[in-house]
């Protein structure tokens, strides 16, 4: 082997533990702020997906359970916790503190299914695809626990409710990268605020609540690429969302133009973890975020 190829070799093997051993357990809380014109009371959402958790991830669990002090008003989950069949009592316990809170949650496939090992290089040609013997999750023991919680199930439906002096309509879908989307409307009500929740941001799934008047749409999904390039702001570059969404969008804050006027903001999530069969992150660190909506 020449020294080129030696050299070559080590910092690739250096890079990959980086990737699983420190930006894996890298967990970030970053802050970002929505305005909404007309909001006359400020409100505090945090923003959790894709914990992909796998028992015996300590400091995932720890980190998870001192969200809480932050004290958001209400806490918007949208899917994919699970990566393997016996999760679901830590997940529980590390989301028990903001399970004290008010929130909602929208699946995503991979709290009905295990993960399978695909190709990196897939992603490259298209989105992932359910694999046809995946094995199947205990969703009923997690979403149970959400809803002794009281946390709002928004798969294909919507509700009411006001937190924090601000009446909220609230509208999900089941996982759109798995087909089981429907969109409901929202609530018969005059809100302040409307949110839209989804797992994978697919663009027709945007679209359909953009039309619908959405103020701000929660997803999650894409990981914020995951494996990304270093850039100057710090962020890193995408280069996969592993659905339509272009990689610019693949993490933080986007907005898009009403039919008719006016903008719907929309919340790309990075996501807490990744698929057991991939654990590695690249100049993407996991991350949950707490957004501000405001007034103008």
């Amino acid at each position: 082997m020449s020294a080129a190829a030696g050299a070559a070799c080590a910092l690739g093997l250096g890079t990959l533990a980086y990737a699983n051993r420190v930006e894996l357990n890298r967990f970030t809380l970053r802050h970002a702020e929505v305005v909404v014109p007309g909001l006359a009371v400020q409100l505090r959402l945090l923003h959790i997906s894709d914990i992909h958790y796998v028992p015996g991830q300590q400091k995932k669990h720890d980190w998870l359970q001192q969200l809480a002090a932050w004290e958001p008003d209400f806490v918007v989950n949208t899917g994919d916790n699970l990566s393997d069949p016996k999760a679901v009592p830590e997940v529980l316990s590390a989301l028990g503190p903001l399970m004290d809170l008010p929130g909602c949650f929208v699946p995503g496939s991979n709290d009905y299914y295990a993960p399978q090992w695909k190709n990196p290089l897939k992603y490259f040609t298209g989105p992932s695809t359910l694999h046809p013997t995946a094995s199947s999750l205990p969703t009923e023991d997690l979403f149970g626990g959400f809803d002794a919680a009281g946390w709002i199930n928004l798969s294909n439906t919507h509700a009411a409710t006001t937190v924090g002096g601000v009446e909220l309509a609230l509208s999900g879908v089941d996982d759109p990268h798995i087909e089981r989307n429907e969109f409901s409307g929202w609530p018969e009500t005059d809100p302040q605020l409307r949110i839209g929740v989804a797992h994978a941001p697919q663009l027709h799934v945007l679209e359909t609540f953009t039309a619908a008047k959405a103020d701000l749409v929660l997803a999650g999904h894409t990981h914020g690429g995951q494996v990304c390039l270093p850039s100057l702001t710090g962020t890193g570059r995408a280069l996969v969302t592993n659905c339509d969404l272009p990689v610019r969008y693949a993490k933080g804050l986007h907005s898009r133009e009403r039919p008719g006027g006016g903008h719907t903001h929309v919340h790309v999530s990075a996501g807490l973890g990744t698929s057991a069969k991939a654990p590695v992150r690249l100049f993407c660190p996991p991350e949950a975020t707490l957004l501000t909506v405001r007034g103008s």
